[in-house]
């Protein structure tokens, strides 16, 4: 066959020229990478020869081995794994398959700080071999087939494949390294940084034909790794940089982990565990599949890293592995998600992370505050789907509110209630600060009561799916029905009255005409008219009927498709308001030709305004603007034409 030439995905070749300028000031971590991915090649053998024993019949020991050749300048690091056919090459190595991938590659600015920062969260994998090499070749045969296949390129927007009639099974990845790049010919500095970087993975990692540490020549092989599995050894025994290169590895992540619970339970079940919290935000965190990223393990053989059953979605961002002495080498995936050892050691992690995550929430909120910021939206669902687990995860949550730029727990704003105060007061939407300044909570604000601000989109469902904690109900701001009369005002609030301060103007005398007015006028439109407690700035807002759905989860549904129109509102007026005031003098004046006139734009008008403060689009667009060009008209006093 002949030689196939193939583009980059567009991502890759932004990538590459970026990892091609030596953005990682730690060049050394493209060993790392290709060892991990060596060793996940031999894991899945080992775990595909447990059906098909034949797989690995003519070579059963399973290794990496790295060889150096100084003349030629090349160091190649080989398996004797899985391996890959056309396919999986042209797949595995010329997309990056992750969700979000083109948007962050969007995100990068060429600002070096900043750049290494977003590479560092998405992780580059093979990729960072073009750090050290202006040549990668691949030199592959998939386990079970007949035919092997050559991958190379030179980083720079395509590659070729072609295929090769031998090849020996597994993978060997040869760098033809750049210049200055000598560092990684010395047999020395590439032991350190096996060492330094991959002495946990449980498979021999050898040196070939290398000098031996004293510098007499060993034409042999040297093991450089314990090549022993680190989460069988005991805590007292590794060190947290060991934990922390173990993560690297496992999660194929460039963070270091913000927690690390290692585990081994005794007893009717049987396993140990090594799982890891990230410090930053994996990028596909919030891809449709929500698969966890635990790799499990039976008796040190990796067995799957897609066990559904193992860790429920509202904890996939946590990292690790998981040995079981209690299941059977030879289980199907299709067994594993119903059997009953897996369901009791998922009871099992679940709780010692929640554990893990309070104690870390008791012992430095700041700290649990950053881990909030960026998991706190997916460990909510659990709010949602782990009925179980509820109050604990309630425990565990923090929101944003009107009470400062602080998170706050759900047990903290019950204890600093205001009096005469019944209910949990929030609002949903997208942005903190366009909540904040809503005009729905302004009589809230004004006597001091707490109201939570929830932007994310779980938020919508997992509330009403509680319905209280602690015996408080959560109420939406955004409803009817709000009453703010058995609240007292904080002190400093400011409905508190000052000493000799003068009366609030009472109602205007043509209220009730004007009410009227507005619930003919805008029949259809809206669902009532109402005056409002809620309102002390604005002149009107609108508001869900006591029953109906929220405004935001209705909206959202409906960019979804999943509703066709949102239910009619309440439009809520301030009586107190200035506006709100001349209208209803305007409605008493009956009949006069410039209250008519005013009259007549006015309720759309109001009813447009609340729209745009909540966030809604206008129905008709052009109809707004004329009545406002024409309220403009009458409110500018005339000019000479002829000028």
């Amino acid at each position: 066959m002949a030689e196939e030439s193939f583009g980059f995905q567009a991502e890759v070749s932004k990538l590459l020229d970026i990892v091609a300028n030596s953005l990682y000031s730690n060049k050394a971590v493209f060993l790392r990478e290709l060892i991990s991915n060596s060793s996940d090649a031999c894991d899945r053998l080992r775990y595909a020869a447990l059906t098909q024993p034949e797989l690995v019949k003519e070579d059963p020991d399973l290794k990496v081995t790295l060889s150096i050749d100084a003349p030629a300048r090349t160091i190649t690091i080989a398996d004797n794994g899985i391996g890959m056919n056309r396919e999986d090459l042209v797949e595995n190595l010329g997309t990056i398959a992750r969700s979000g991938t083109a948007a962050f590659m969007d995100q990068l600015t060429g600002d070096k700080g900043t750049d290494m920062a977003l590479i560092g969260q998405f992780g580059i994998g093979f990729y960072s071999a073009f750090m050290v090499a202006e040549r990668v070749d691949v030199l592959t045969h998939k386990a079970g087939e007949q035919r092997g296949w050559r991958w190379r390129s030179c980083g720079k927007g395509e590659f070729t494949i072609a295929a090769v009639p031998q090849a020996a099974r597994g993978t060997a990845v040869t760098l033809h390294l750049r210049k200055g790049e000598d560092e990684f010919l010395d047999p020395g500095r590439i032991r350190r940084i096996v060492q330094t970087y991959s002495d946990h993975i449980p498979l021999p990692i050898v040196l070939k034909g290398a000098p031996g540490k004293d510098g007499e020549e060993q034409g042999g092989e040297e093991t450089l790794n314990a090549a022993s599995a680190l989460w069988v050894r005991p805590k007292s025994e590794i060190t947290p940089d060991q934990y922390k290169e173990f993560y690297h590895h496992v999660g194929h992540a460039f963070d270091d982990p913000w927690l690390t619970l290692h585990t081994k339970v005794e007893g009717v079940i049987a396993y140990t565990s090594l799982l890891f919290v990230p410090s930053v935000r994996p990028i596909d965190l919030f891809h449709p599949d929500r698969k966890h990223r635990i790799k499990l393990y039976v008796r040190r053989v990796f067995v799957t890293d897609d066990c559904e059953g193992l860790m429920p979605s509202y904890l996939r961002f946590v990292r690790g592995i998981v040995d079981s002495e209690d299941l059977p080498l030879n289980i199907s995936r299709e067994m594993l998600q119903h059997n009953p050892v897996v369901g009791k050691i998922r009871s099992g992690l679940v709780k010692r992370i929640l554990d893990g995550l309070k104690k870390r929430a008791d012992n430095d909120g700041e700290d649990y505050a950053k881990f909030w910021d960026s998991f706190g939206a997916v460990l909510k669902e659990g709010i949602y789907e782990d009925s179980a687990r509820r109050d604990e995860l309630l425990e565990l949550s923090r929101f944003r509110s009107t009470a400062g730029a602080g998170l706050v727990s759900l047990s903290e704003y019950v204890a600093r209630m205001a009096e005469g105060q019944d209910a949990i007061f929030h609002i949903t939407g997208e942005e903190r600060d366009s909540l904040a300044a809503s005009p729905q909570i302004e009589g809230l604000k004004a006597r001091g009561v707490e109201v939570l601000l929830l932007t994310d989109p779980v938020d919508d469902f997992w509330v009403p799916a509680v319905g209280d904690f602690q015996g408080k109900p959560f109420r939406s701001a955004t409803k009817g029905g709000v009453t703010l009369d058995k609240i007292k005002p904080r002190e400093g609030a400011h409905e508190e009255p000052e000493e000799g301060a003068a009366e609030p103007p009472a109602a205007a005398p043509g209220l009730d005409a004007l009410i009227a007015l507005l619930k003919e006028a805008l029949k259809g439109a809206v669902k009532d008219v109402r005056v409002s407690e809620r309102l002390t700035e604005s002149p009107v807002c609108l508001v869900a009927d006591e029953g109906d759905m929220d405004m935001h989860l209705e909206r959202m549904l409906m960019q979804h498709q999943r509703v066709a129109v949102c239910s009619p509102r309440i439009l809520e007026i301030n009586p107190s308001h200035e506006l709100i005031r001349r209208l209803a003098a305007a409605a008493a004046a009956k009949g006069e030709a410039a209250a008519c006139q005013t009259l007549a734009d006015a309720p759309h008008l109001l009813l447009d305004q609340a729209r745009i403060v909540e966030g809604e689009p206008l129905p008709d667009p052009g109809a707004f603007s004329r009545r406002l060009a024409r309220v403009m008209e009458r409110g500018l006093p005339e000019g000479d034409s002829n000028r």
